[in-house]
């Protein structure tokens, strides 16, 4: 009996057309990039019929699958300037910058060919399409060895006039008892419908501490899709931040595993959107071994006729005992269009574990609005004023004062915008 084939959309076609075209000049990993290919063309693009991609239907969205961007030597202003050390990554390729004298640094393409590097090992037991295909198709990227204590700042930023794509794949290994921060801008010009799939893996050795921060300023029109995934090492802690202003399409996937005993993270979430912008933060916070700590906070304001999606889920392995899990997703809507779907869960099949979660969802509290205005302050100020509080705990998981700073001006900026339109 023959096997029944799905059909295929456009963009799927195109995709695995792209795949059989230049799979024997692809950089290093054949095994794992054929590995992720195979389950890529099994499964496709995912629909509203994935659980995980209930509320994002990418196989709608994404109804083709434009040329990949090609080089260029124009750039543009970039986010965080007076940061020392600094990558440019302009249509997903290297261009211009430096590292400290802790990072090591080399493209992606050299690593994986020498095996300093191999794709997808941050993921661990986590399998999703979108990391599955650009497993197979990352060319460009890089990878970064940290032996010393680090800031860095990529600086991702696409220049293009039409419809095109990038997918850059950047590995991170840091060393045991290092301090590492990683902060990532996203950039790229209104009006163009580009398509962006990143992916950032971490792996995080025995007491290293990382901080990380990514900023989604892409352009109105871009279907931006990126992923954090990160192994924690024993005693180690990672804190990260994913903060959404751009993209008409957007959703930032966090993949994160404890590899190690007494491992913290902390995982926020700031996203303010207009219009109709779509963003979807989605999390599976695996907790492998036992005495780890994660803590989640989310906090979504959506105007016009904007969409947002909260789905995190923790799950704690029969062994894992002593986990301590929390995890929180709150939303100020500011009209009536504005939506927000909110799924929290918990897998737990250990029982000395203490794990909790909430949503919450509504509107800007008329007694907190009516206090302000009583002592002076017009509505709209009284309203920006709510609103900036409300994010900014938020942006309390950043501890570079000048890039905290900078993000709440993004707020600031936004809710003044809000008040002239």
């Amino acid at each position: 009996m023959a096997a029944i084939l799905p059909m295929r959309t456009a963009a799927e076609m195109a995709l695995i057309e792209r795949y059989h075209a230049e799979k024997a000049t692809l950089p290093g990993a054949a095994e794992a990039r054929a590995a992720a290919f195979e389950r890529f063309e099994k499964a496709g693009l995912p629909s509203k019929r994935v659980e995980s991609w209930h509320y994002t239907d990418l196989r709608n969205l994404l109804r083709e699958a434009p040329p990949v961007a090609g080089e260029t030597s124009a750039l543009g202003a970039l986010e965080f300037d007076d940061l020392p050390h600094r990558l440019v990554i302009a249509n997903g390729r290297l261009v211009d910058g430096k590292v400290s004298a802790g990072v090591e640094m080399l493209p992606l393409a050299v690593a994986l060919k020498a095996g300093r590097a191999a794709l997808g090992v941050a993921m661990g037991e986590a399998i999703d399409s979108v990391v599955d295909l650009n497993t197979a198709l990352c060319r460009e990227g890089l990878f970064l060895k940290v032996t010393g204590d680090a800031t860095l700042h990529l600086a991702f930023a696409e220049y293009v006039e039409d419809r095109r794509s990038v997918m850059p794949r950047i590995i991170v290994e840091v060393a045991p008892g290092v301090s590492f921060t990683l902060i990532e801008s996203h950039t790229g010009p209104n009006g163009v419908a580009y398509q962006k799939n990143a992916v950032v893996e971490l792996l995080i050795g025995e007491g290293a501490k990382v901080e990380h921060i990514r900023l989604n300023a892409g352009g109105d029109k871009a279907l931006m899709l990126s992923t954090l995934a990160a192994k924690i090492g024993t005693e180690a802690e990672l804190s990260s931040l994913n903060f959404t202003t751009g993209g008409e399409i957007s959703r930032h996937q966090s993949f994160i595993t404890y590899a190690g005993e007494n491992a913290k993270l902390r995982l926020n979430g700031a996203t303010i959107l207009k219009g109709r912008q779509h963003a979807d933060n989605t999390l599976v916070v695996d907790h492998a071994v036992p005495h780890g700590e994660s803590r989640e906070l989310f906090r979504s304001v959506i105007d016009g006729e904007a969409q947002g999606v909260f789905q995190g889920k923790i799950i704690v392995r029969p062994h894992a005992q002593k986990t301590d899990g929390q995890m929180a997703s709150n939303a100020l809507l500011l009209s009536d269009e504005a939506a927000m779907s909110n799924k929290p869960e918990l897998e737990i099949f250990a029982d000395d574990v203490v794990c909790a979660h909430g949503a919450t969802c509504g509107a800007l509290d008329d007694s907190q609005l009516f206090y302000l205005m009583a002592r002076g302050l017009p509505r709209v100020e009284a309203e920006a004023l709510l609103v900036e509080a409300f994010i900014d705990e938020a942006l309390e998981a950043v501890t570079h004062d000048g890039v905290r700073e900078a993000l709440a001006a993004r707020v600031s900026d936004w809710m003044r915008a809000r008040k002239e339109s």
